[in-house]
């Protein structure tokens, strides 16, 4: 418990910048998008190996994961965020993304 004399420093704040909070939540949000894209595309690649895909499904696919990729693009340009930043340190386990 702090006491009553105790001033809260900089450290000790939330930082409740509305920019700030929407960009979190943003990177949160492409974060998650971004290691599902990577998974879909993990199956996708599986599957073509496999000759599971008809030619029309494999272009489906193809085309999807590529719309896809370049909105991720998009929204992490608006956001001034690289790859890179949507990686969460989970500590000992590592990266929840792997780096490429």
């Amino acid at each position: 418990m702090t006491s009553p004399h105790h001033r809260p420093t900089r450290r000790d704040r939330l930082d409740l910048d509305p920019d700030t909070v929407e960009r979190d939540l943003v990177k949160l949000v492409l974060t998650v998008v971004e290691l599902l894209r990577q998974l879909m595309e993990r199956q996708a690649l599986r599957r073509f190996d496999e000759g599971d895909l008809s030619e029309e499904q494999e272009e489906r696919i193809g085309l999807t994961l590529m719309l896809l990729e370049e909105r991720m693009t998009e929204l992490r340009e608006r956001y001034g965020l690289r790859p890179e930043d949507l990686n969460l340190d989970l500590g000992p386990l590592g990266p929840l993304l792997p780096r490429k």
